[in-house]
């Protein structure tokens, strides 16, 4: 147990053992808003006492009433425990994409049949119960003929400069945030990445264009058709992005990746 001033924090694994789950499972419940830990300096996860008593309602629910994850959330929603209201990147992609179907007039079984995903999971992105992996977002980007850039929200004017609060933020899969550097008339895409231990793109995907990478931070796992290499802090990686490529963060503590596209196609 660390501390931070008054109050007592329980890092994960602690709060697993209180709870009588797996800390993948907290993980999970986190993506789904059900708690919204605080990160220490080495950006470990940090709950509550007050984190542990939902977190042991969500296992009840779990366990003796047999609801998955979206119900859970749902419930818990409807009880006053957690807030109604889901991080503005998760409303804006979960509409967004729901706007795109409807104008398609295509229906949640054709989608997700298209892009190799159930339809139970479709419609839990679009509703913001969950979220979708880079890789899944792609399949739905090309799907809908548009680029992951449409998922950040309504086009706005801005000027060369960027601060760091007025980036664009996307929260796609589990502990990964794109944070957009630059739009507008611009022939590259570039992102910060940050990618929690453990959490990378999901499948195999591919798109026109060429990628380049600079590691910030952090360790990055990268496969490139059937090459794999692992990039550490400092090291640069460039490839042609219709070349099938997957990547994950293999270590433990979070990564941060300059990543640009070019065109802005990603």
């Amino acid at each position: 147990m660390s501390r931070a001033g008054p109050q007592s924090y329980l890092k994960i694994g602690d709060v697993a053992r209180l709870v009588g789950v797996s800390p993948s499972a907290i993980r999970s419940w986190e993506r789904l808003g059900l708690t919204r830990p605080q990160r220490s300096q080495s950006r470990y996860r940090l709950y509550t006492d007050e984190d542990v008593k939902v977190l042991k309602r969500a296992r009840f629910l779990r366990k003796e009433r047999g609801l998955n994850a979206p119900a859970i959330a749902h419930v818990m929603r409807r009880e006053g425990r957690v807030s109604t209201h889901a991080p503005a990147a998760t409303v804006t992609l979960g509409r967004r994409l729901r706007q795109l179907r409807q104008q398609r007039g295509s229906s949640l079984a054709q989608v997700a049949q298209a892009v190799g995903i159930s339809v139970g999971f479709l419609s839990a992105v679009e509703r913001m119960h969950m979220s979708a992996s880079v890789g899944t977002l792609r399949k739905l980007a090309r799907f809908y003929k548009v680029n992951i850039l449409d998922f950040f929200g309504p086009a706005e004017s801005r000027g060369p400069l960027v601060s760091p609060k007025q980036r664009k933020i996307l929260e796609t899969g589990r502990g990964v945030r794109m944070e957009l550097l630059a739009w507008g008339h611009t022939i590259m895409e570039p992102h910060l990445f940050r990618i929690a231990p453990n959490a990378g793109s999901g499948e195999s995907y591919t798109h026109e264009g060429e990628e380049f990478l600079y590691v910030l931070r952090g360790e990055l796992k990268i496969s490139v058709r059937n090459d794999e290499y692992r990039l550490k802090p400092g090291d640069s990686f460039y490839f042609e992005s219709a070349m099938p490529h997957r990547w994950l963060n293999p270590g433990r503590s979070e990564t941060w990746v300059l990543w640009v596209n070019t065109p802005p196609t990603f």
